[in-house]
Formats: structure tokens, sequence, C-alpha cells
């Protein structure tokens, strides 16, 4: 372990620690409970705040902050830890919108606060275990122990809906775990047969050795099977069909996790796995997934179109979204896979803020039919109409703001895929990402047309007597909007991690 190392392991043993608390001490904690989350979700924002501070931003494409010791000596398995300027962004992203989450849970007092008093304890244990997961997914530079932490996540979020979701809870629970375990299944399949043929699961040795030790034919037979896996999670076309529905029975802070996180497990799993240790298989596996890409954002989009529920329509935007990030990884090239790192915070940051506003809107209104909606959000409530046009502007791209940057780099990127790349297809799927990005655009603008402009209808009686937006909700949004903004207005911040990590990634390929 290097002298940083404790920063990783403590990112970890927080909330793990916190969680094993609640099993240990529950009538200790019991009174504490609204608290006892905030804090430790804090501590783990705190710790990775001291993260970003102490990285050494001259060197972002090597990792930092190791820890390599023995897990299980008899299997060879080793317990490998790092960040990297890949990472460091999800990581930090990953404490943000968890500490958020809990802030919106314990300040709330509307269906917020009904979550925190519905088997709280539960709840808390739920959310840390579940935040152990996303992190470790992203430090873990071992296949096995990404692995680990990548089925980690399943049963808290699998419960989160089930337990606290909408009246279709169950059958949205059961459809997200059998869809992620069956792909699960499939990817451990390609991690072991990469084991088998090269005797390591070290993802920093198995990038180095640039697919060294395994012919062409088993890195493709590798490269479809771990990212059959990976873009169940991401969600691609046509592997999505879990989504809408977890999405749309999901609570509040469910959805903005999924949104937020879970689905960047997928895709960097193609940045940290997939790409580099396989060049041979991404090579020749990268038109099929930019042809799957440029399909899945153009249907999302027209799936959004046909949408009446406001939470189901964000959900399939993400279906469109994520299939710009897959189009920059099928580019294989530095401007295509830096607009695809850039596109997963983005879309984090930006979709996070839409669950949010759209669970606020569903409290207020005790629906989220946009049709039942009427209408002239701008009138009745012109601050959250307001929050809401913004996120719905930021998604859709326009320049200025976190959302244009990563799909024009993915785009960009399609105009010139790297060598041995049939240029003239991927010109096409640029064309056709193209028109994905003018659908984007035509559904949010359909979204607020029904939504916050219009002739306002009578408002819920029980809704008058709460402010336009909630102190708990600005404390919870504040900082989402900011880092839209900050990182629209200064993409270079962003890319400035990823670009040297990215060029460092793609000197695997042949």
């Amino acid at each position: 372990m290097t002298g940083t190392g404790w920063l990783p392991v403590a990112l970890l043993a927080v909330p793990l620690l916190g969680a094993l608390g609640l099993v240990v001490l529950p009538r200790v904690l019991r009174p504490v409970l609204r608290a006892y989350g905030l804090v430790l979700s804090g501590v783990t924002l705190a710790l990775a705040a001291l993260l970003v501070a102490m990285f050494d931003h001259g060197r972002p494409g090597s990792p930092q902050f190791e820890v390599d010791v023995p897990w299980i000596p008899g299997l060879g398995l080793r317990l490998h830890l790092g960040i990297d300027g890949i990472s460091l962004p999800l990581v930090a992203l990953t404490a943000l919108l968890t500490f958020l989450c809990f802030g919106y849970l314990s300040w709330g007092r509307a269906r917020a606060g009904e979550l925190l008093r519905a088997r709280p304890r539960a709840l808390v244990f739920t959310l840390l275990v579940l935040e152990v997961g996303m992190i470790g997914t992203f430090l873990a530079l071992d296949l096995l122990l990404f692995f680990v932490f990548f089925e980690v996540v399943l049963v808290p979020m699998y419960f989160l809906i089930g337990i606290w979701g909408g009246e279709g809870r169950r059958a949205a629970s059961i459809k997200f775990i059998l869809y992620t375990l069956l792909g699960s299944v499939v990817m451990l399949l390609g991690l072991l047969l990469v084991w088998a043929q090269t005797g390591t699961l070290d993802i920093v040795a198995l990038a180095a050795a640039d697919g060294s030790g395994m012919a062409r034919s088993v890195q493709i037979l590798a490269f479809v099977a771990i990212g059959i896996g990976l873009a169940v999670k991401t969600p691609m076309w046509p592997l999505h069909t879990w989504l809408p529905d977890a999405h749309t029975e999901a609570p509040t802070t469910g959805s903005v996790l999924l949104a937020g996180v879970l689905l960047k497990m997928g895709t960097y799993g193609f940045a940290r796995i997939a790409v580099p240790v396989l060049p041979e298989g991404a090579l020749a596996v990268a038109p099929w997934l930019g042809a799957f890409a440029v399909v899945g954002i153009v249907y999302g989009s027209l799936a959004c179109l046909a949408q009446r529920d406001l939470k189901r329509m964000i959900a399939y935007s993400s279906v469109g979204h994520m299939g710009f990030v897959l189009l920059g990884f099928a580019t294989l090239t530095p401007t295509g896979i830096n607009g695809a790192l850039f596109a997963n915070v983005a879309h984090g940051l930006i979709t996070g803020l839409l669950f949010f506003v759209a669970g606020a809107i569903k409290d207020r209104y005790h629906t989220a039919d946009m049709t039942a909606l009427g209408g002239g959000l701008l009138a009745t409530l012109p601050r959250l109409g307001s929050v809401l046009t913004f996120a719905a502007i930021a998604s859709l791209g326009l320049p200025g703001l976190a959302g244009f940057w990563g799909e024009m780099l993915a785009l960009l990127g399609a105009f010139q895929p790297a060598g041995g790349l049939p240029r003239g297809l991927f010109l096409t799927y640029m064309v056709i990402g193209g028109l994905g990005a003018v659908l984007t655009a035509a559904y949010f603008l359909v979204m607020l047309s029904r939504v916050t402009h219009g002739r306002p209808p009578p408002l819920p009686a029980q809704s008058l007597a709460h402010p336009d937006v909630r102190s708990y909700e600005l404390l919870a949004w504040t900082p989402l909007v900011a880092l839209i903004l900050l990182f629209g207005l200064w993409p270079g911040l962003l890319l400035s991690l990823t670009t040297p990590a990215v060029q460092a990634l793609l000197g695997a390929l042949p």
C-alpha cells in the first residue's frame, strides 16, 4: 500500500462500517437515523474531495493511491484498488449524489420525509451498501474485484425499488434483477476467459500487455461477452427494457442514483476493461457497437416523444444519451472516448437533477402524467418550473451547459474514427447521431410546452401551503446546477483529467 493508499480504503470503509453499525447497534442508532446516513455520506464526500485535492494532476494517466495486497492467497487473488483520470470524476460524482440523496431524505417534509419514516434503518442500510458497491466499482483494478463490486449494487437497488417504489414496484424490481443478473453471468464468462488465457486478473497488467497472449478470435469472443454484461447495465438498445419500469417505479433517490451512477458503471467498464484489455476485439466489434449506439439514440428519442409520464420520458432519454457515450467509445479515438467520458459525468449531473425535479412535481401534483399536470408550471410554481427548464435545456445539449460537450465530441470522433475502422460507415453514424440530437431537442421542448407553459389548472389544495422550492430541495439541487454550469463553461477542467488517461488507454490499440 502506498502512503496515500488509505484514502480508497477509507472511501469504502466509511459506508461499509456505517452499514454494519446499523446491524450491530440498531437500538442505539435508532434515535439518530435521520442524521446518521447524512453524516456518513458527508464524511465519504469529504474523503472524495480530499482525493480530488491530493490527486497528482500532472499524471492522470497513471493509477494513483494504489492498494495492492493479497485478498485470497490460495487463488492468487489480490485486493487491488487505485484511481486515475477516468475514475476520479466518477468517484466524486458518486459521493456527491449519495450525499445529496441523504440530504433530500433527511431534510424532506413531503414524500422524501415519508420514505425515511418507512423502515428507516433498512433504507439507510440499503443506501450505504449501494454506495460501497458504486464507489468500489470505480476503484477496482482487479477483474474479479470489479465484478464483485459490480454485483454488490444489484441487491440494494432491487430492494430500493421493490420496497420503497411505486405501485408497480414488484414487477419493476424483478425485471431489473433478472436482466442485470443474466447480463452479469455472460460478463463473468468473458472475464474468466481472459483469466484463462493470460493467467492474471490485474487490470493494469492486462492493459499494459496490449492483448498479448490472446488470439484475435479469443479477444472478439471475450469482448462480446464482457460487452453484453456492460451493455445491459448501460443500458444499450435492445437490452434496455428494464430501465423505464425501474425508473418509473423507483423512489426519487433510487432514480437519481440509478441514472446518475449505476448506468455509468456499464460505460465505465468499456473504458477500464473492454477497450484496453482486448484491443483487437474492440477494433473488430466497434462498427457493431456504433450501430447499436445510433439505433439507441434515435429509438430513445422517438420513445420519449411518445411518453406521457414525465419520469418515464426522462428514463427513455437515458437510452439516447447513453447511445452517444457508446458511439464515442466505438470510434476508438481520443476525441470520441473523451466525449464519452465527459457525457458520462454530464449525464449523471443533469439527469440526477431532472429526476429530483420530477420527484418534486409528483410530490405536489401526486402524478407525473404530463397531460394530467395540465401545463402552466412556470405561472404556478415559477422557481420549480425554471429549474425544470434549465435541466431540460442542459440535457438537450445547449452550448454553454455540460450536456453539449460530450455529444459534440462523440459525433466529432465519428467524423474521423480510428484507423482500421470504415470511415464511411462512421460518417453515417455521425449523421444519424446528429438527427438524434435534433430529436432530443424536440422531445424536451414538447415536454416543456406541456408542463411549464399554457394556462395553469388549479393546483391541489395541499400544495398551496408549501413554498415553490423547499429549502431542502434548494440545498440538494444547487450543487448540481453549479456543476452543470461549471463544466459547460469550462470543459477543460474535466478534459484535462481524461485526455492523458485516454491516450494511455488507446496505447493498447493496434
